[in-house]
């Protein structure tokens, strides 16, 4: 069968159409491309929903101000909180570290309800000498125990 030759090429696309049978066209189904459209849309929006959650703007912050080291492993620290819903109570936790950069205090702060932003001073306790403290996070979740009501 030569390459140039039509009727070869003819003859050998029937004789394999007649052993494997003849390609059928497939016909076009919109409705999956339809259905695809909307998953993609669904799993979109639901991306879309979780980033703003988790990555959004907190409702409630605080930021430290400064610190100082007290007598007898303890340290003072000072924070500024930033609430979106000042009415509401919240809680800070505070934490000190050591030279080995090893939290050794932790403590949980009361953030009465006031103003938008509040400025906090408390003492931490610490069992190695601290060197550092920062803010933990803050929440509206005052355990009971904490809470003043």
């Amino acid at each position: 069968m030569s390459e140039a030759d039509p009727s070869a090429r003819a003859a050998a696309a029937d004789t394999l159409a007649q052993r494997y049978g003849r390609k059928r066209a497939r016909p076009r189904s919109r409705w999956r491309a339809w259905a695809f459209g909307v998953v993609a849309v669904i799993v979109s929006i639901a991306i879309a929903l979780l980033a703003y959650r988790n990555l959004g703007s907190s409702p409630i912050s605080a930021q430290r101000v400064g610190f100082a080291e007290r007598p007898g492993h303890s340290m003072e620290i000072t924070i500024d909180v930033e609430r979106d819903q000042p009415a509401r109570e919240a809680v800070c936790i505070v934490r000190v570290s050591d030279a080995n950069k090893a939290e050794s205090g932790r403590k949980e702060v009361y953030v009465p309800p006031g103003e938008e932003g509040a400025r906090i001073r408390t003492v931490i306790q610490s069992a190695t000498r601290p060197v550092t403290a920062d803010v933990f996070g803050c929440s509206y979740s005052v355990p009971e125990y904490l809470s003043r009501r």
